[in-house]
């Protein structure tokens, strides 16, 4: 069973902020599926495709509370974790792809590290820009109309990413879209 995580906070005033990217390519990939509740996450089992979506529903830098239990109830494997999640070390739509390393500077993927005690953790790292602004009122800020134009771009080609990751090898993967 893979486990495909996407980061972000929870609650209305956050779902179109930088730092929600994580969720809102979730919500846009499965497109209305009816989401269950367990250890303060919510999601969603593929059985067809072997796989469990997951949003945490604590804030972001607890993020890794609820990917554990999801971990240890599941039995899944560090090798099929997938986590997507906003970086603002790259340019607005930019998509990188990763098979481990440190957070970088990124709280929830901090926290996942530290909780699962492992950095190799595949992740797909979507681009939200910087700014001089201080870097918690930029990532919790919202995207602006523009901005959402690139956004949708962007999720529509991680989804592709997913269906791909769900179906190759992930150095195939990451040649292909990197």
């Amino acid at each position: 069973m893979k486990l495909i995580v996407g980061l972000g906070n929870p609650g209305v005033e956050f779902k179109y902020t930088r730092h929600n990217i994580g969720f809102l390519v979730i919500d846009r990939y499965l497109d209305n599926v009816k989401f269950k509740k367990k250890f303060n996450g919510e999601y969603y089992i593929d059985g067809s495709k072997n796989v469990i979506f997951l949003k945490p529903m604590n804030y972001m830098n607890l993020s890794g509370e609820v990917v554990k239990k999801f971990v240890d109830y599941f039995n899944i494997n560090i090798s099929d974790i997938l986590i997507i999640y906003d970086d603002i070390a790259f340019e607005l739509g930019t998509i990188k792809i990763k098979p481990d390393g440190s957070a970088g500077g990124h709280n929830g993927i901090k926290n996942i590290i530290a909780l699962l005690g492992n950095n190799k953790i595949k992740r797909i790292r979507i681009g939200i820009g910087n700014s001089n602004k201080d870097v918690k009122d930029y990532v919790l800020g919202k995207f602006s109309n523009d901005e959402l134009i690139k956004v949708e771009k962007v999720i529509k080609n991680v989804s592709e990413i997913i269906d791909n990751y769900l179906l190759m090898d992930f150095e195939k993967l990451m040649s292909k879209y990197n």
